[in-house]
């Protein structure tokens, strides 16, 4: 998605406590803040995500591209992350599923999310799915 399009959606879900209107009306999002592999700035995207337990995941579909997306070559490199839904905000650790367990995970996601299938016909790549677990609070109470 171009970095625009980005930008509105982003300021659209802070604005609205993570609710969008427009075409985007009823779609469930949230915001990963990562820290760039190269340039080490923070990066923010939307994405959409299936809940697993106490866990999020996402997919790098990158819309069915030959190419990962830019967030998750970000990941490989800085697992800690920023996750915004609706009004809450909390520091997470990004990691990749492989082998079996991408394979599981891909398919929940795609039970719950079918659409994420296309994507994967569009493409030779294997998408990459991701687990988010909420990282735990400092114990003196900051951040």
């Amino acid at each position: 998605m171009p970095l625009d399009f980005n930008r509105q959606i982003i300021e659209e879900f802070r604005t609205n406590a993570g609710r969008l209107g427009g075409p985007f009306e009823g779609w469930v999002l949230l915001l990963l803040t990562t820290t760039g592999a190269r340039s080490g700035k923070e990066h923010t995207v939307p994405l959409g995500f299936v809940e697993d337990g106490d866990r999020l995941l996402v997919v790098g579909s990158a819309g069915g591209s030959d190419r990962h997306p830019h967030w998750y070559h970000n990941v490989l490199a800085h697992p800690a992350v920023t996750v915004e839904r609706g009004t809450e905000t909390w520091r997470a650790t990004a990691v990749p599923a492989a082998g079996p367990e991408r394979d599981e995970l891909f398919a929940k996601v795609v039970a719950a999310a079918p659409g994420y299938a296309d994507y994967q016909k569009g493409t030779d790549r294997v998408l990459p799915v991701v687990v988010l677990r909420r990282a735990p609070a400092p114990e003196d109470g900051s951040a």
